[in-house]
């Protein structure tokens, strides 16, 4: 039995999450699958990240344990091929210690929320930006987003059904930048809460548009309330981009 780090890509509109359900398929169920089409058992991966359903993934790192022994480039080649038509891939595979775990391993996750901001409505790229006609103001969301940098309550923040014990959390990065026609939102952290990215977005975004200023921000962090941020930003834009782990453990990906 071998262990390996697998980096994944996908679409999450075809999915309702990552984490098995029993209201549709999930990125879980489709990995899972494809290896028991060759191995004598299925394992049960593990991730670095649960995404809800309508979020993407450039870079989602799981693990699996797997009895097959095959090279590495031909393990990666069935997996890919017996994810299909999923839209689901595996960008690398590596093998890795019996000790990596991709959840408890990790010491920093990366997110991106990408934001259409334009007249038009996307075409290519429908299902996958978040659309907002109005023009933001960059300067004053990233004053906003300046606020909520460091380690703090993120109460305000979270969903409802957010299961986490405590809201402590230290959100390391919230960068706002443009690329073209594109708003994008960096986020950065050890662990998140909850719906923590696309709230904060929805905030950041309330606040580019000048219906909210800095000082809201503030305030609604303040509050330790759901009901005193901004709204929750739809899942279409958000993107788990990387996960970043101790040297030791980055085994030698194909």
């Amino acid at each position: 039995m071998q262990r390996y780090r697998l980096t994944l890509e996908f679409d999450g509109s075809a999915f309702v999450g990552w984490q098995y359900q029993t209201n549709g398929l999930t990125v879980q169920e489709v990995v899972e699958t494809a290896i028991g089409r060759f191995c004598a058992t299925v394992p049960r991966i593990m991730s670095a990240g649960r995404t809800d359903s309508g979020v993407h993934a450039l870079g989602m790192v799981a693990h699996a344990d797997i009895d097959r022994d095959m090279p590495v480039d031909r393990l990666f080649e069935a997996l890919n091929f017996h994810m299909r038509p999923h839209p689901v891939v595996v960008r690398e595979i590596a093998p890795v210690p019996p000790e990596f775990d991709a959840r408890r391993s990790c010491i920093q996750r990366h997110y991106v929320y990408r934001i259409l901001n334009r007249h038009a409505p996307p075409a290519l790229d429908a299902g996958r930006v978040w659309h907002v006609v109005k023009p933001l103001d960059l300067d004053l969301m990233r004053e906003g987003a300046a606020r909520l940098v460091g380690h703090r309550n993120f109460e305000s923040f979270r969903s409802a059904h957010c299961q986490s014990k405590t809201a402590e959390k230290t959100l390391e990065r919230l960068e706002i930048t443009r690329e073209g026609e594109e708003v994008h939102v960096h986020a950065s952290a050890r662990s998140f809460l909850h719906n923590q990215v696309r709230i904060l977005t929805g905030t950041l975004v309330d606040v580019g548009k000048r219906r909210w200023t800095p000082d809201d921000v503030t305030r609604a962090l303040a509050a330790r309330d759901r009901q005193a941020a901004g709204p929750t930003a739809p899942a279409c834009g958000l993107y788990f981009l990387r996960a970043d782990y101790p040297p030791e453990t980055s085994g030698n990906a194909t």
